[in-house]
């Protein structure tokens, strides 16, 4: 993308009433330059957008270093003035880089290493640019003795004016300074009771006169200021023998602060006036949404999806025609240079174009003898020199027969339309607007008029060709009913038919736009509701999570306290235990359960949180079910039939440890087989209540129980793993046993 010239782009400014915008915008710099920013636009727009989220102080004003860099590349010396230009956007860069910034903005300040060097010169000036004096010793003593020499001068111009001799020649008795020199104003034959030199004249009369008696302290002044200025001299070249050193590191951040400045005036400029930062695409469409010319003040949003290669706007005179072309215009110029304006950049596609050109003015001058369509013509073959242009033309028929300007211009669009631009058209003509209304890539829009008030609402719509109501207009203006009544006649009755028709087009198209506007309105609150909706499925999700995860810790702690009381091996520590394990279990909403629900063999059923068959019963009370493999002798009341769909209850475990489900199995004195099948109903009854650890005592004697209760628990599908018991649990004579 070329840069265009400066007298091109000031003109289209002008032309699209950006003028004032444009100018609020450069005030936001820190230096004058250009609105295009050189380089890789997609690079310098992630820049943008990422110090557009972070709050930053604004840069100080600071001249170029163009001088400066010359300067130290010839070895020259730099003023204080101009070193200071450089201790600025230095200073500015170390501020940023303290920030200690996160992503893009903090890497490309890491890039900024100050060396030592700079250092010993920054030292030397305050933060509003002066020399401090108070860090040489020499200087802060000729300081301390021109304020003592000014001081005698001042307490001898107060003297001098309470002077009785000469109180009568004084015309007030204020001490002037004329030319940085002090003075007293007297009237005329002064010299009398005064010696001294004349320095001017005021406007009634008098003179400024610099008495003699303070002569001496002048001279005084002088000599230390030509001292005090050899010494700034000599600082001023020991600092640009240093800076010379550092001229790469200076001409670096000479560039990048320009680079900063195009950045920073555009997020400020952005946040100042609650703009956005939009950025052209890759292509040729444009779609603006709630777009507002800077130029216009409580202005209604304008919305234009502009796909097509042609847009043709016509409607009311006075409806905002020509203003929809300088916005669309304007959009387009903005997003070129990244100068923020008013829209809705999310819902806005504004593509990229080399050239941005507007046809609006009336080119008809006298000087020239040139007429308004001759100077058309003119600007019509400047526009055939471009590609890939955005051209805006307001009143395209202006100066000439409408019938052959319609057949004229629509073959000139064509041709540009074959030269890829992209052209937006205004125009009060329906001729060409017919001529081209039907073609694909022609896009129309009118400007609504209220026939009710008799007024436009400087509103468009798509797809229609609009009705100039110009007898309406011209009475709205004041011209009388019956000139625009004979008007009307005169047009003719088709010609009133065919407006009538388009009226009539343009009512459905309103009407459907209501329509269309009360379903959106209708589907966005639908959407609204399934957001609330949604939100709430959240809210009662994360509120089960954190039931489920209380209700998992107070198993956990209630699991943990049954283990640290089987460990103990004391029964009465046991029961304590389980007790208190028992009161932080959530309580188990009781349910209510048929007493006369029956079982019998086959029926599929559920046992805590098992599911099994019963395959026999002891009578009414107890069955035998099978589950997973283990056969299990339970009380029919702890059963549930799995075809009756019950309420949905809160998981517990039962803590009533039964002799036949506790932690602990004693098989001294069984014969193996006998001790196997108790060992088999113990290891079951324990997975069954939750157990993942239990003991078994079966001694020591001629080690044939030890031996069977070892094969049996190799054998077992649950046994995770088993060893000897600790000796304080039995040694050798139990097994620990993990399922």
């Amino acid at each position: 993308m070329r840069v265009d010239n400066g007298s091109k782009i000031d003109l289209l400014i002008n032309q699209l009433d950006l003028n004032d915008h444009i100018n609020s915008f450069k005030n936001f710099f820190s230096r004058e330059g250009s609105l295009y920013i050189e380089g890789d636009q997609e690079l310098h727009y992630r820049y943008i957008k990422a110090l557009d989220e972070i709050e930053f102080r604004a840069p100080p004003k600071v001249a170029y270093f163009t001088n400066i860099k010359l300067h130290l590349q010839k070895l020259g010396v730099l003023q204080f003035e101009q070193i200071f230009e450089i201790i600025k956007v230095i200073r500015y860069f170390r501020y940023l880089k303290n920030m200690e910034l996160k992503g893009i903005i903090g890497e490309w300040m890491a890039k900024f290493v100050i060396e030592q060097k700079f250092f010993e010169v920054e030292k030397y000036f305050t933060s509003d640019g002066k020399f401090d004096e108070n860090l040489d010793e020499v200087l802060f003593g000729l300081g301390s003795r021109i304020k003592e020499h000014k001081s005698n001068i001042s307490g001898s111009l107060k003297r001098l004016t309470s002077s009785p001799k000469l109180s009568s020649y004084l015309i007030d008795t204020q001490v002037h300074l004329i030319n940085d020199e002090e003075c007293l104003l007297v009237r005329g034959g002064f010299n009398h009771v005064l010696k001294g030199a004349i320095l001017g004249r005021s406007s009634s009369g008098g003179f400024y006169i610099s008495p003699d008696i303070i002569l001496k302290s002048k001279e005084q002044i002088r000599y230390i200021n030509e001292e005090r200025e050899a010494i700034f001299y000599a600082y001023a070249k020991e600092f640009s023998s240093k800076l010379s050193e550092l001229l790469p590191f200076i001409s670096f951040c000479d560039k990048e602060f320009t680079k900063f400045d195009n950045y920073q005036a555009r997020v400020l400029f952005a946040k100042s006036k609650d703009l956005q930062i939009v950025k052209s695409k890759k292509d040729s469409k444009i779609v603006i949404e709630s777009f507002i010319h800077p130029a216009l003040h409580h202005a209604k949003p304008i919305h234009v999806d502009f796909s097509k290669n042609i847009l043709m706007i016509t409607g009311v005179n006075a409806g905002g025609k020509t203003m929809l072309l300088k916005s669309i215009l304007s959009a387009a110029f903005m997003a070129k240079y990244i100068i923020p304006m008013k829209l809705n950049e999310h819902k806005s596609h504004i593509g990229s174009f080399k050239n941005i050109l507007a046809i609006i003015d009336d080119p008809q001058n006298v000087k020239n003898d040139i007429s308004t369509f001759a100077g058309r013509m003119q600007e019509f073959s400047k526009i055939f020199e471009n590609r890939d242009a955005l051209i805006g033309v307001d009143e395209i028929e202006l100066g000439t027969d409408s019938d052959e300007a319609a057949a004229l211009f629509k073959v000139i669009l064509d041709e540009l339309v074959l030269r890829g631009q992209k052209i937006v058209v205004t125009t009060h003509h329906k001729r060409l607007a017919a001529l081209m209304a039907d073609r694909d890539d022609v896009e129309l829009m009118a400007a609504i008029y209220d026939e009710k008030n008799r007024v436009p609402t400087y509103e468009f719509m798509h797809g229609i060709i609009g009705k100039s109501y110009a007898f309406e207009t011209a009475s709205r203006y004041g011209i009388s009913n019956k000139i625009v009544n004979e008007a009307k006649a005169l047009y003719g009755d088709n010609s009133e038919k065919l407006n009538m028709l388009i009226e009539r087009g343009s009512q459905l198209e309103r009407e459907l736009k209501q329509k269309h506007k009360k379903i959106d309105e209708k589907i966005a609150e639908l959407e609204a509701k399934e957001r609330d909706l949604k939100e709430e499925r959240i809210k009662i999700f994360q509120e089960l999570q954190r039931e489920k995860n209380a209700l998992k810790e107070s198993y956990k702690i209630a699991i943990d306290e049954a283990k640290n009381a089987a460990r103990a091996g004391d029964v009465q520590a046991i029961h304590r235990a389980m007790n208190e394990a028992n009161k932080k279990l959530p309580k188990e909403k009781k349910e209510q359960t048929n007493l006369h629900v029956e079982f019998k063999v086959g029926d599929y059923v559920k046992y805590h949180s098992k599911k099994g068959v019963i395959v026999a019963m002891k009578d009414k009370n107890e069955a035998i079910v099978e589950v997973e493999g283990m056969r299990v002798r339970v009380k029919t009341s702890h059963l549930k039939h799995t075809q009756i769909l019950q309420q949905k209850s809160r998981t517990d475990i039962s803590l009533n440890v039964q002799k036949r489900a506790g932690l602990k199995c004693d098989l001294h004195g069984m014969r193996a087989e006998e001790a196997t099948e108790v060992l088999d109903k113990f290891i079951s009854d324990a997975l069954i209540n939750g157990w993942d650890e239990v003991i078994v005592y079966h001694g020591i004697g001629t080690g044939k129980l030890s031996y069977a209760v070892k094969e049996f628990l190799k054998a077992h599908p649950r046994v995770k793993k088993f060893e000897d018991a600790p000796q304080h649990m039995g040694g050798f004579g139990a097994k620990l046993i993990t399922l």
